[in-house]
């Protein structure tokens, strides 16, 4: 069992940076890959970024590509999500999640396991 709780949303200009913490409980944090995900007002939740249980390779979607930045500490039991250039486009609840699907990269929903409760995240024009 994994508990997530993510922290680091907020309001920002247009231009701006914010980085977005999951803190995991659990003893098998490290071997999950984690992902960062977001659900705008009336529309479905989307994939934002992805990182292998080891941190070595990560994956984004195009609209994030050069701006965001997915990590993690395995010793922390925490991932991040660094969010710079932001755009209005971007305003979401953002969500972290563990997965243990056996694509090289989980981009879809249900290959994740396990998700936190998500963290709004608002950029003003």
């Amino acid at each position: 069992q994994v508990q997530l709780v993510e922290s680091g949303g907020g309001l920002v200009q247009a231009g701006g940076s914010l980085r977005l913490s999951c803190a995991a409980s659990g003893r098998t944090f490290s071997t999950y890959a984690m992902g960062w995900f977001r659900q705008a007002p009336g529309k479905e939740r989307e994939f934002v970024a992805t990182i292998r249980w080891s941190g070595g390779s990560t994956s984004y979607a195009d609209s994030v590509k050069g701006r965001f930045t997915i990590s993690r500490d395995n010793a922390k039991n925490t991932v991040y999500l660094q969010m710079n250039s932001l755009k209005p486009e971007d305003t979401a609840v953002y969500y972290c999640a563990a997965g243990s699907g056996s694509s090289w990269h989980l981009k879809r929903l249900g290959e994740y396991d396990y998700w936190g409760q998500g963290t709004q995240v608002t950029v003003s024009s």
